[in-house]
């Protein structure tokens, strides 16, 4: 998760012109991650999608915005993704018997 989060901070610390292109990256990345794990998941989930390989997100991501640091758009979806997995905390997972 902390790749994801670096993600994210290489897009916020991006060029301000090129932040609003980069999100739009993100968005259609994070499309493509509701298709596939749907509204209910855990990060678990996320983290095997993660695991399976990132080819698709990065073809998404270039088609999107040519030129971008694919990398971290999609490791910024992924992060913010995982933000709504049923069992985030805050940067961490939160187990069964936290809830």
């Amino acid at each position: 998760m902390s790749q994801w989060q670096d993600g994210e901070r290489r897009l916020r610390d991006a060029e301000p012109a090129d932040r609003a292109h980069l999100d739009g990256a993100v968005d259609f990345v994070l499309e493509e991650l509701r298709r596939r794990l749907g509204s209910k998941f855990e990060v678990g989930e996320l983290v095997d999608l993660y695991y399976q390989g990132t080819d698709w997100a990065e073809d998404l991501a270039q088609r999107r915005f040519t030129g971008a640091d694919t990398s971290a758009v999609v490791d910024a979806a992924f992060w913010r993704y995982a933000r709504g997995a049923a069992d985030f905390a805050g940067g961490r997972t939160r187990f069964a018997d936290e809830r």
